[in-house]
């Protein structure tokens, strides 16, 4: 008897831990018979998945009870199932354009969006990041390097916080992921010295961290390719004149210039057509981020691309491994490349 008793409890415990465990799609790539990659796509609705394969994973996942693991956490712990995404500025169509991979990224686990605009203040970004999470958001993703390390710890400590952008530090308490700026300005320079350029400025803007990563990125590449001598950094106040300090550079050789961003890139065209010079021919110019305006400016502009699908991605994955109760931090460093264009030679 005691034997039974015992088969009966080792049974129902083997019962109970079969209802604990839940369906995952390894569970419906398995039944399905095809890969888990197939079923993320299916599952998120993603092109690439054929009409009767879909059919099929979708009533598998139906069949088997399968649900996805954030929106059954989000039963349990009555979760918002909704993410805050604070940017420091619309004017830049690069954060835009980070805002949309993070949406797409968000909308495919299941996830809704709020935007705030911090209007590139840095205590208009505080007060708007506060106001997300009194709406009881399940976190937040700044895309930014102004906000306050002591700010972000402290808004941690409500919400699960991922930054997109680079600070002088990794923050304790955030995950962080950004492009690695020294290897984009390192691949300017590179292009261009390639190309016969020796006298290469950069124009830059910023004191924010991307902007002096960049900074020192190409200070170190000139170094790197002998060209120490011809060092030459514009900069530039935010909204200040370009053309006396960039005709002065001419004036003294300089046939290239490295913007730190699209949109200084584009002042540098404007600047040119202006004064008829013929962009690449008299002036090489190259951008950073590879944004819609890289895309657009006539020449079309040789830019940096920043992976701001990989990085949008990788930041909502973050943010759910943070509210699933990962809590060590993670900071990744993503890799840029070159997209060469009309503005900047190409052999």
């Amino acid at each position: 008897m005691e034997g039974r008793k015992g088969d009966v409890s080792t049974s129902r415990e083997a019962a109970a831990t079969a209802r604990r465990k839940r369906p995952t799609i390894l569970d419906i790539a398995e039944r399905a018979g095809v890969s888990k990659s197939l079923v993320s796509l299916a599952l998120r609705n993603d092109l690439g998945v054929g009409v009767q394969t879909r059919e099929r994973i979708l009533q598998v996942a139906e069949e088997i009870g399968y649900r996805p693991h954030v929106l059954a956490r989000a039963l349990r712990e009555r979760r918002t199932m909704r993410l805050g995404v604070a940017l420091t500025s619309l004017e830049n169509p690069y954060h835009t354009e980070v805002f949309a991979a993070v949406e797409d990224a968000a909308d495919g686990a299941g996830l809704s969006v709020l935007l705030a605009h911090g209007k590139r203040a840095g205590g208009h970004l505080e007060e708007r990041i506060n106001a997300l999470l009194d709406l009881n958001l399940d976190g937040i993703v700044v895309i930014s390097s102004w906000a306050d390390p002591a700010m972000l710890q402290t808004v941690s400590r409500r919400a699960p916080v991922v930054m997109i952008g680079r600070s002088l530090e990794p923050v304790d308490g955030i995950d962080s992921v950004n492009n690695d700026d020294e290897a984009g300005a390192a691949l300017v320079v590179g292009h261009l010295a390639a190309r016969g350029h020796s006298k290469i400025l950069h124009l830059t803007s910023s004191l924010r961290p991307a902007g002096l990563a960049r900074r020192h990125g190409y200070e170190a590449a000139m170094r790197a390719h002998g060209l120490e001598a011809h060092i030459r950094v514009l900069a530039r106040t935010r909204g200040g004149a370009l053309q006396p300090d960039l005709d002065a550079a001419l004036a003294d050789g300089y046939d290239a210039v490295f913007a730190r961003n699209d949109v200084e890139a584009a002042d540098v065209l404007d600047h040119a057509w202006d004064h008829g010079l013929a962009v690449p021919t008299d002036l090489a110019v190259v951008g950073y981020d590879d944004s819609m305006l890289a895309r657009r400016a006539r020449p079309r502009l040789t830019s940096v691309h920043q992976p701001r699908q990989a990085m949008g991605a990788r930041a909502v994955e973050l943010l759910i491994e943070r509210i699933d109760g990962r809590l060590e931090d993670r900071h990744e460093v993503l890799s840029p490349h070159l997209v060469v264009r009309e503005s900047a030679p190409q052999a």
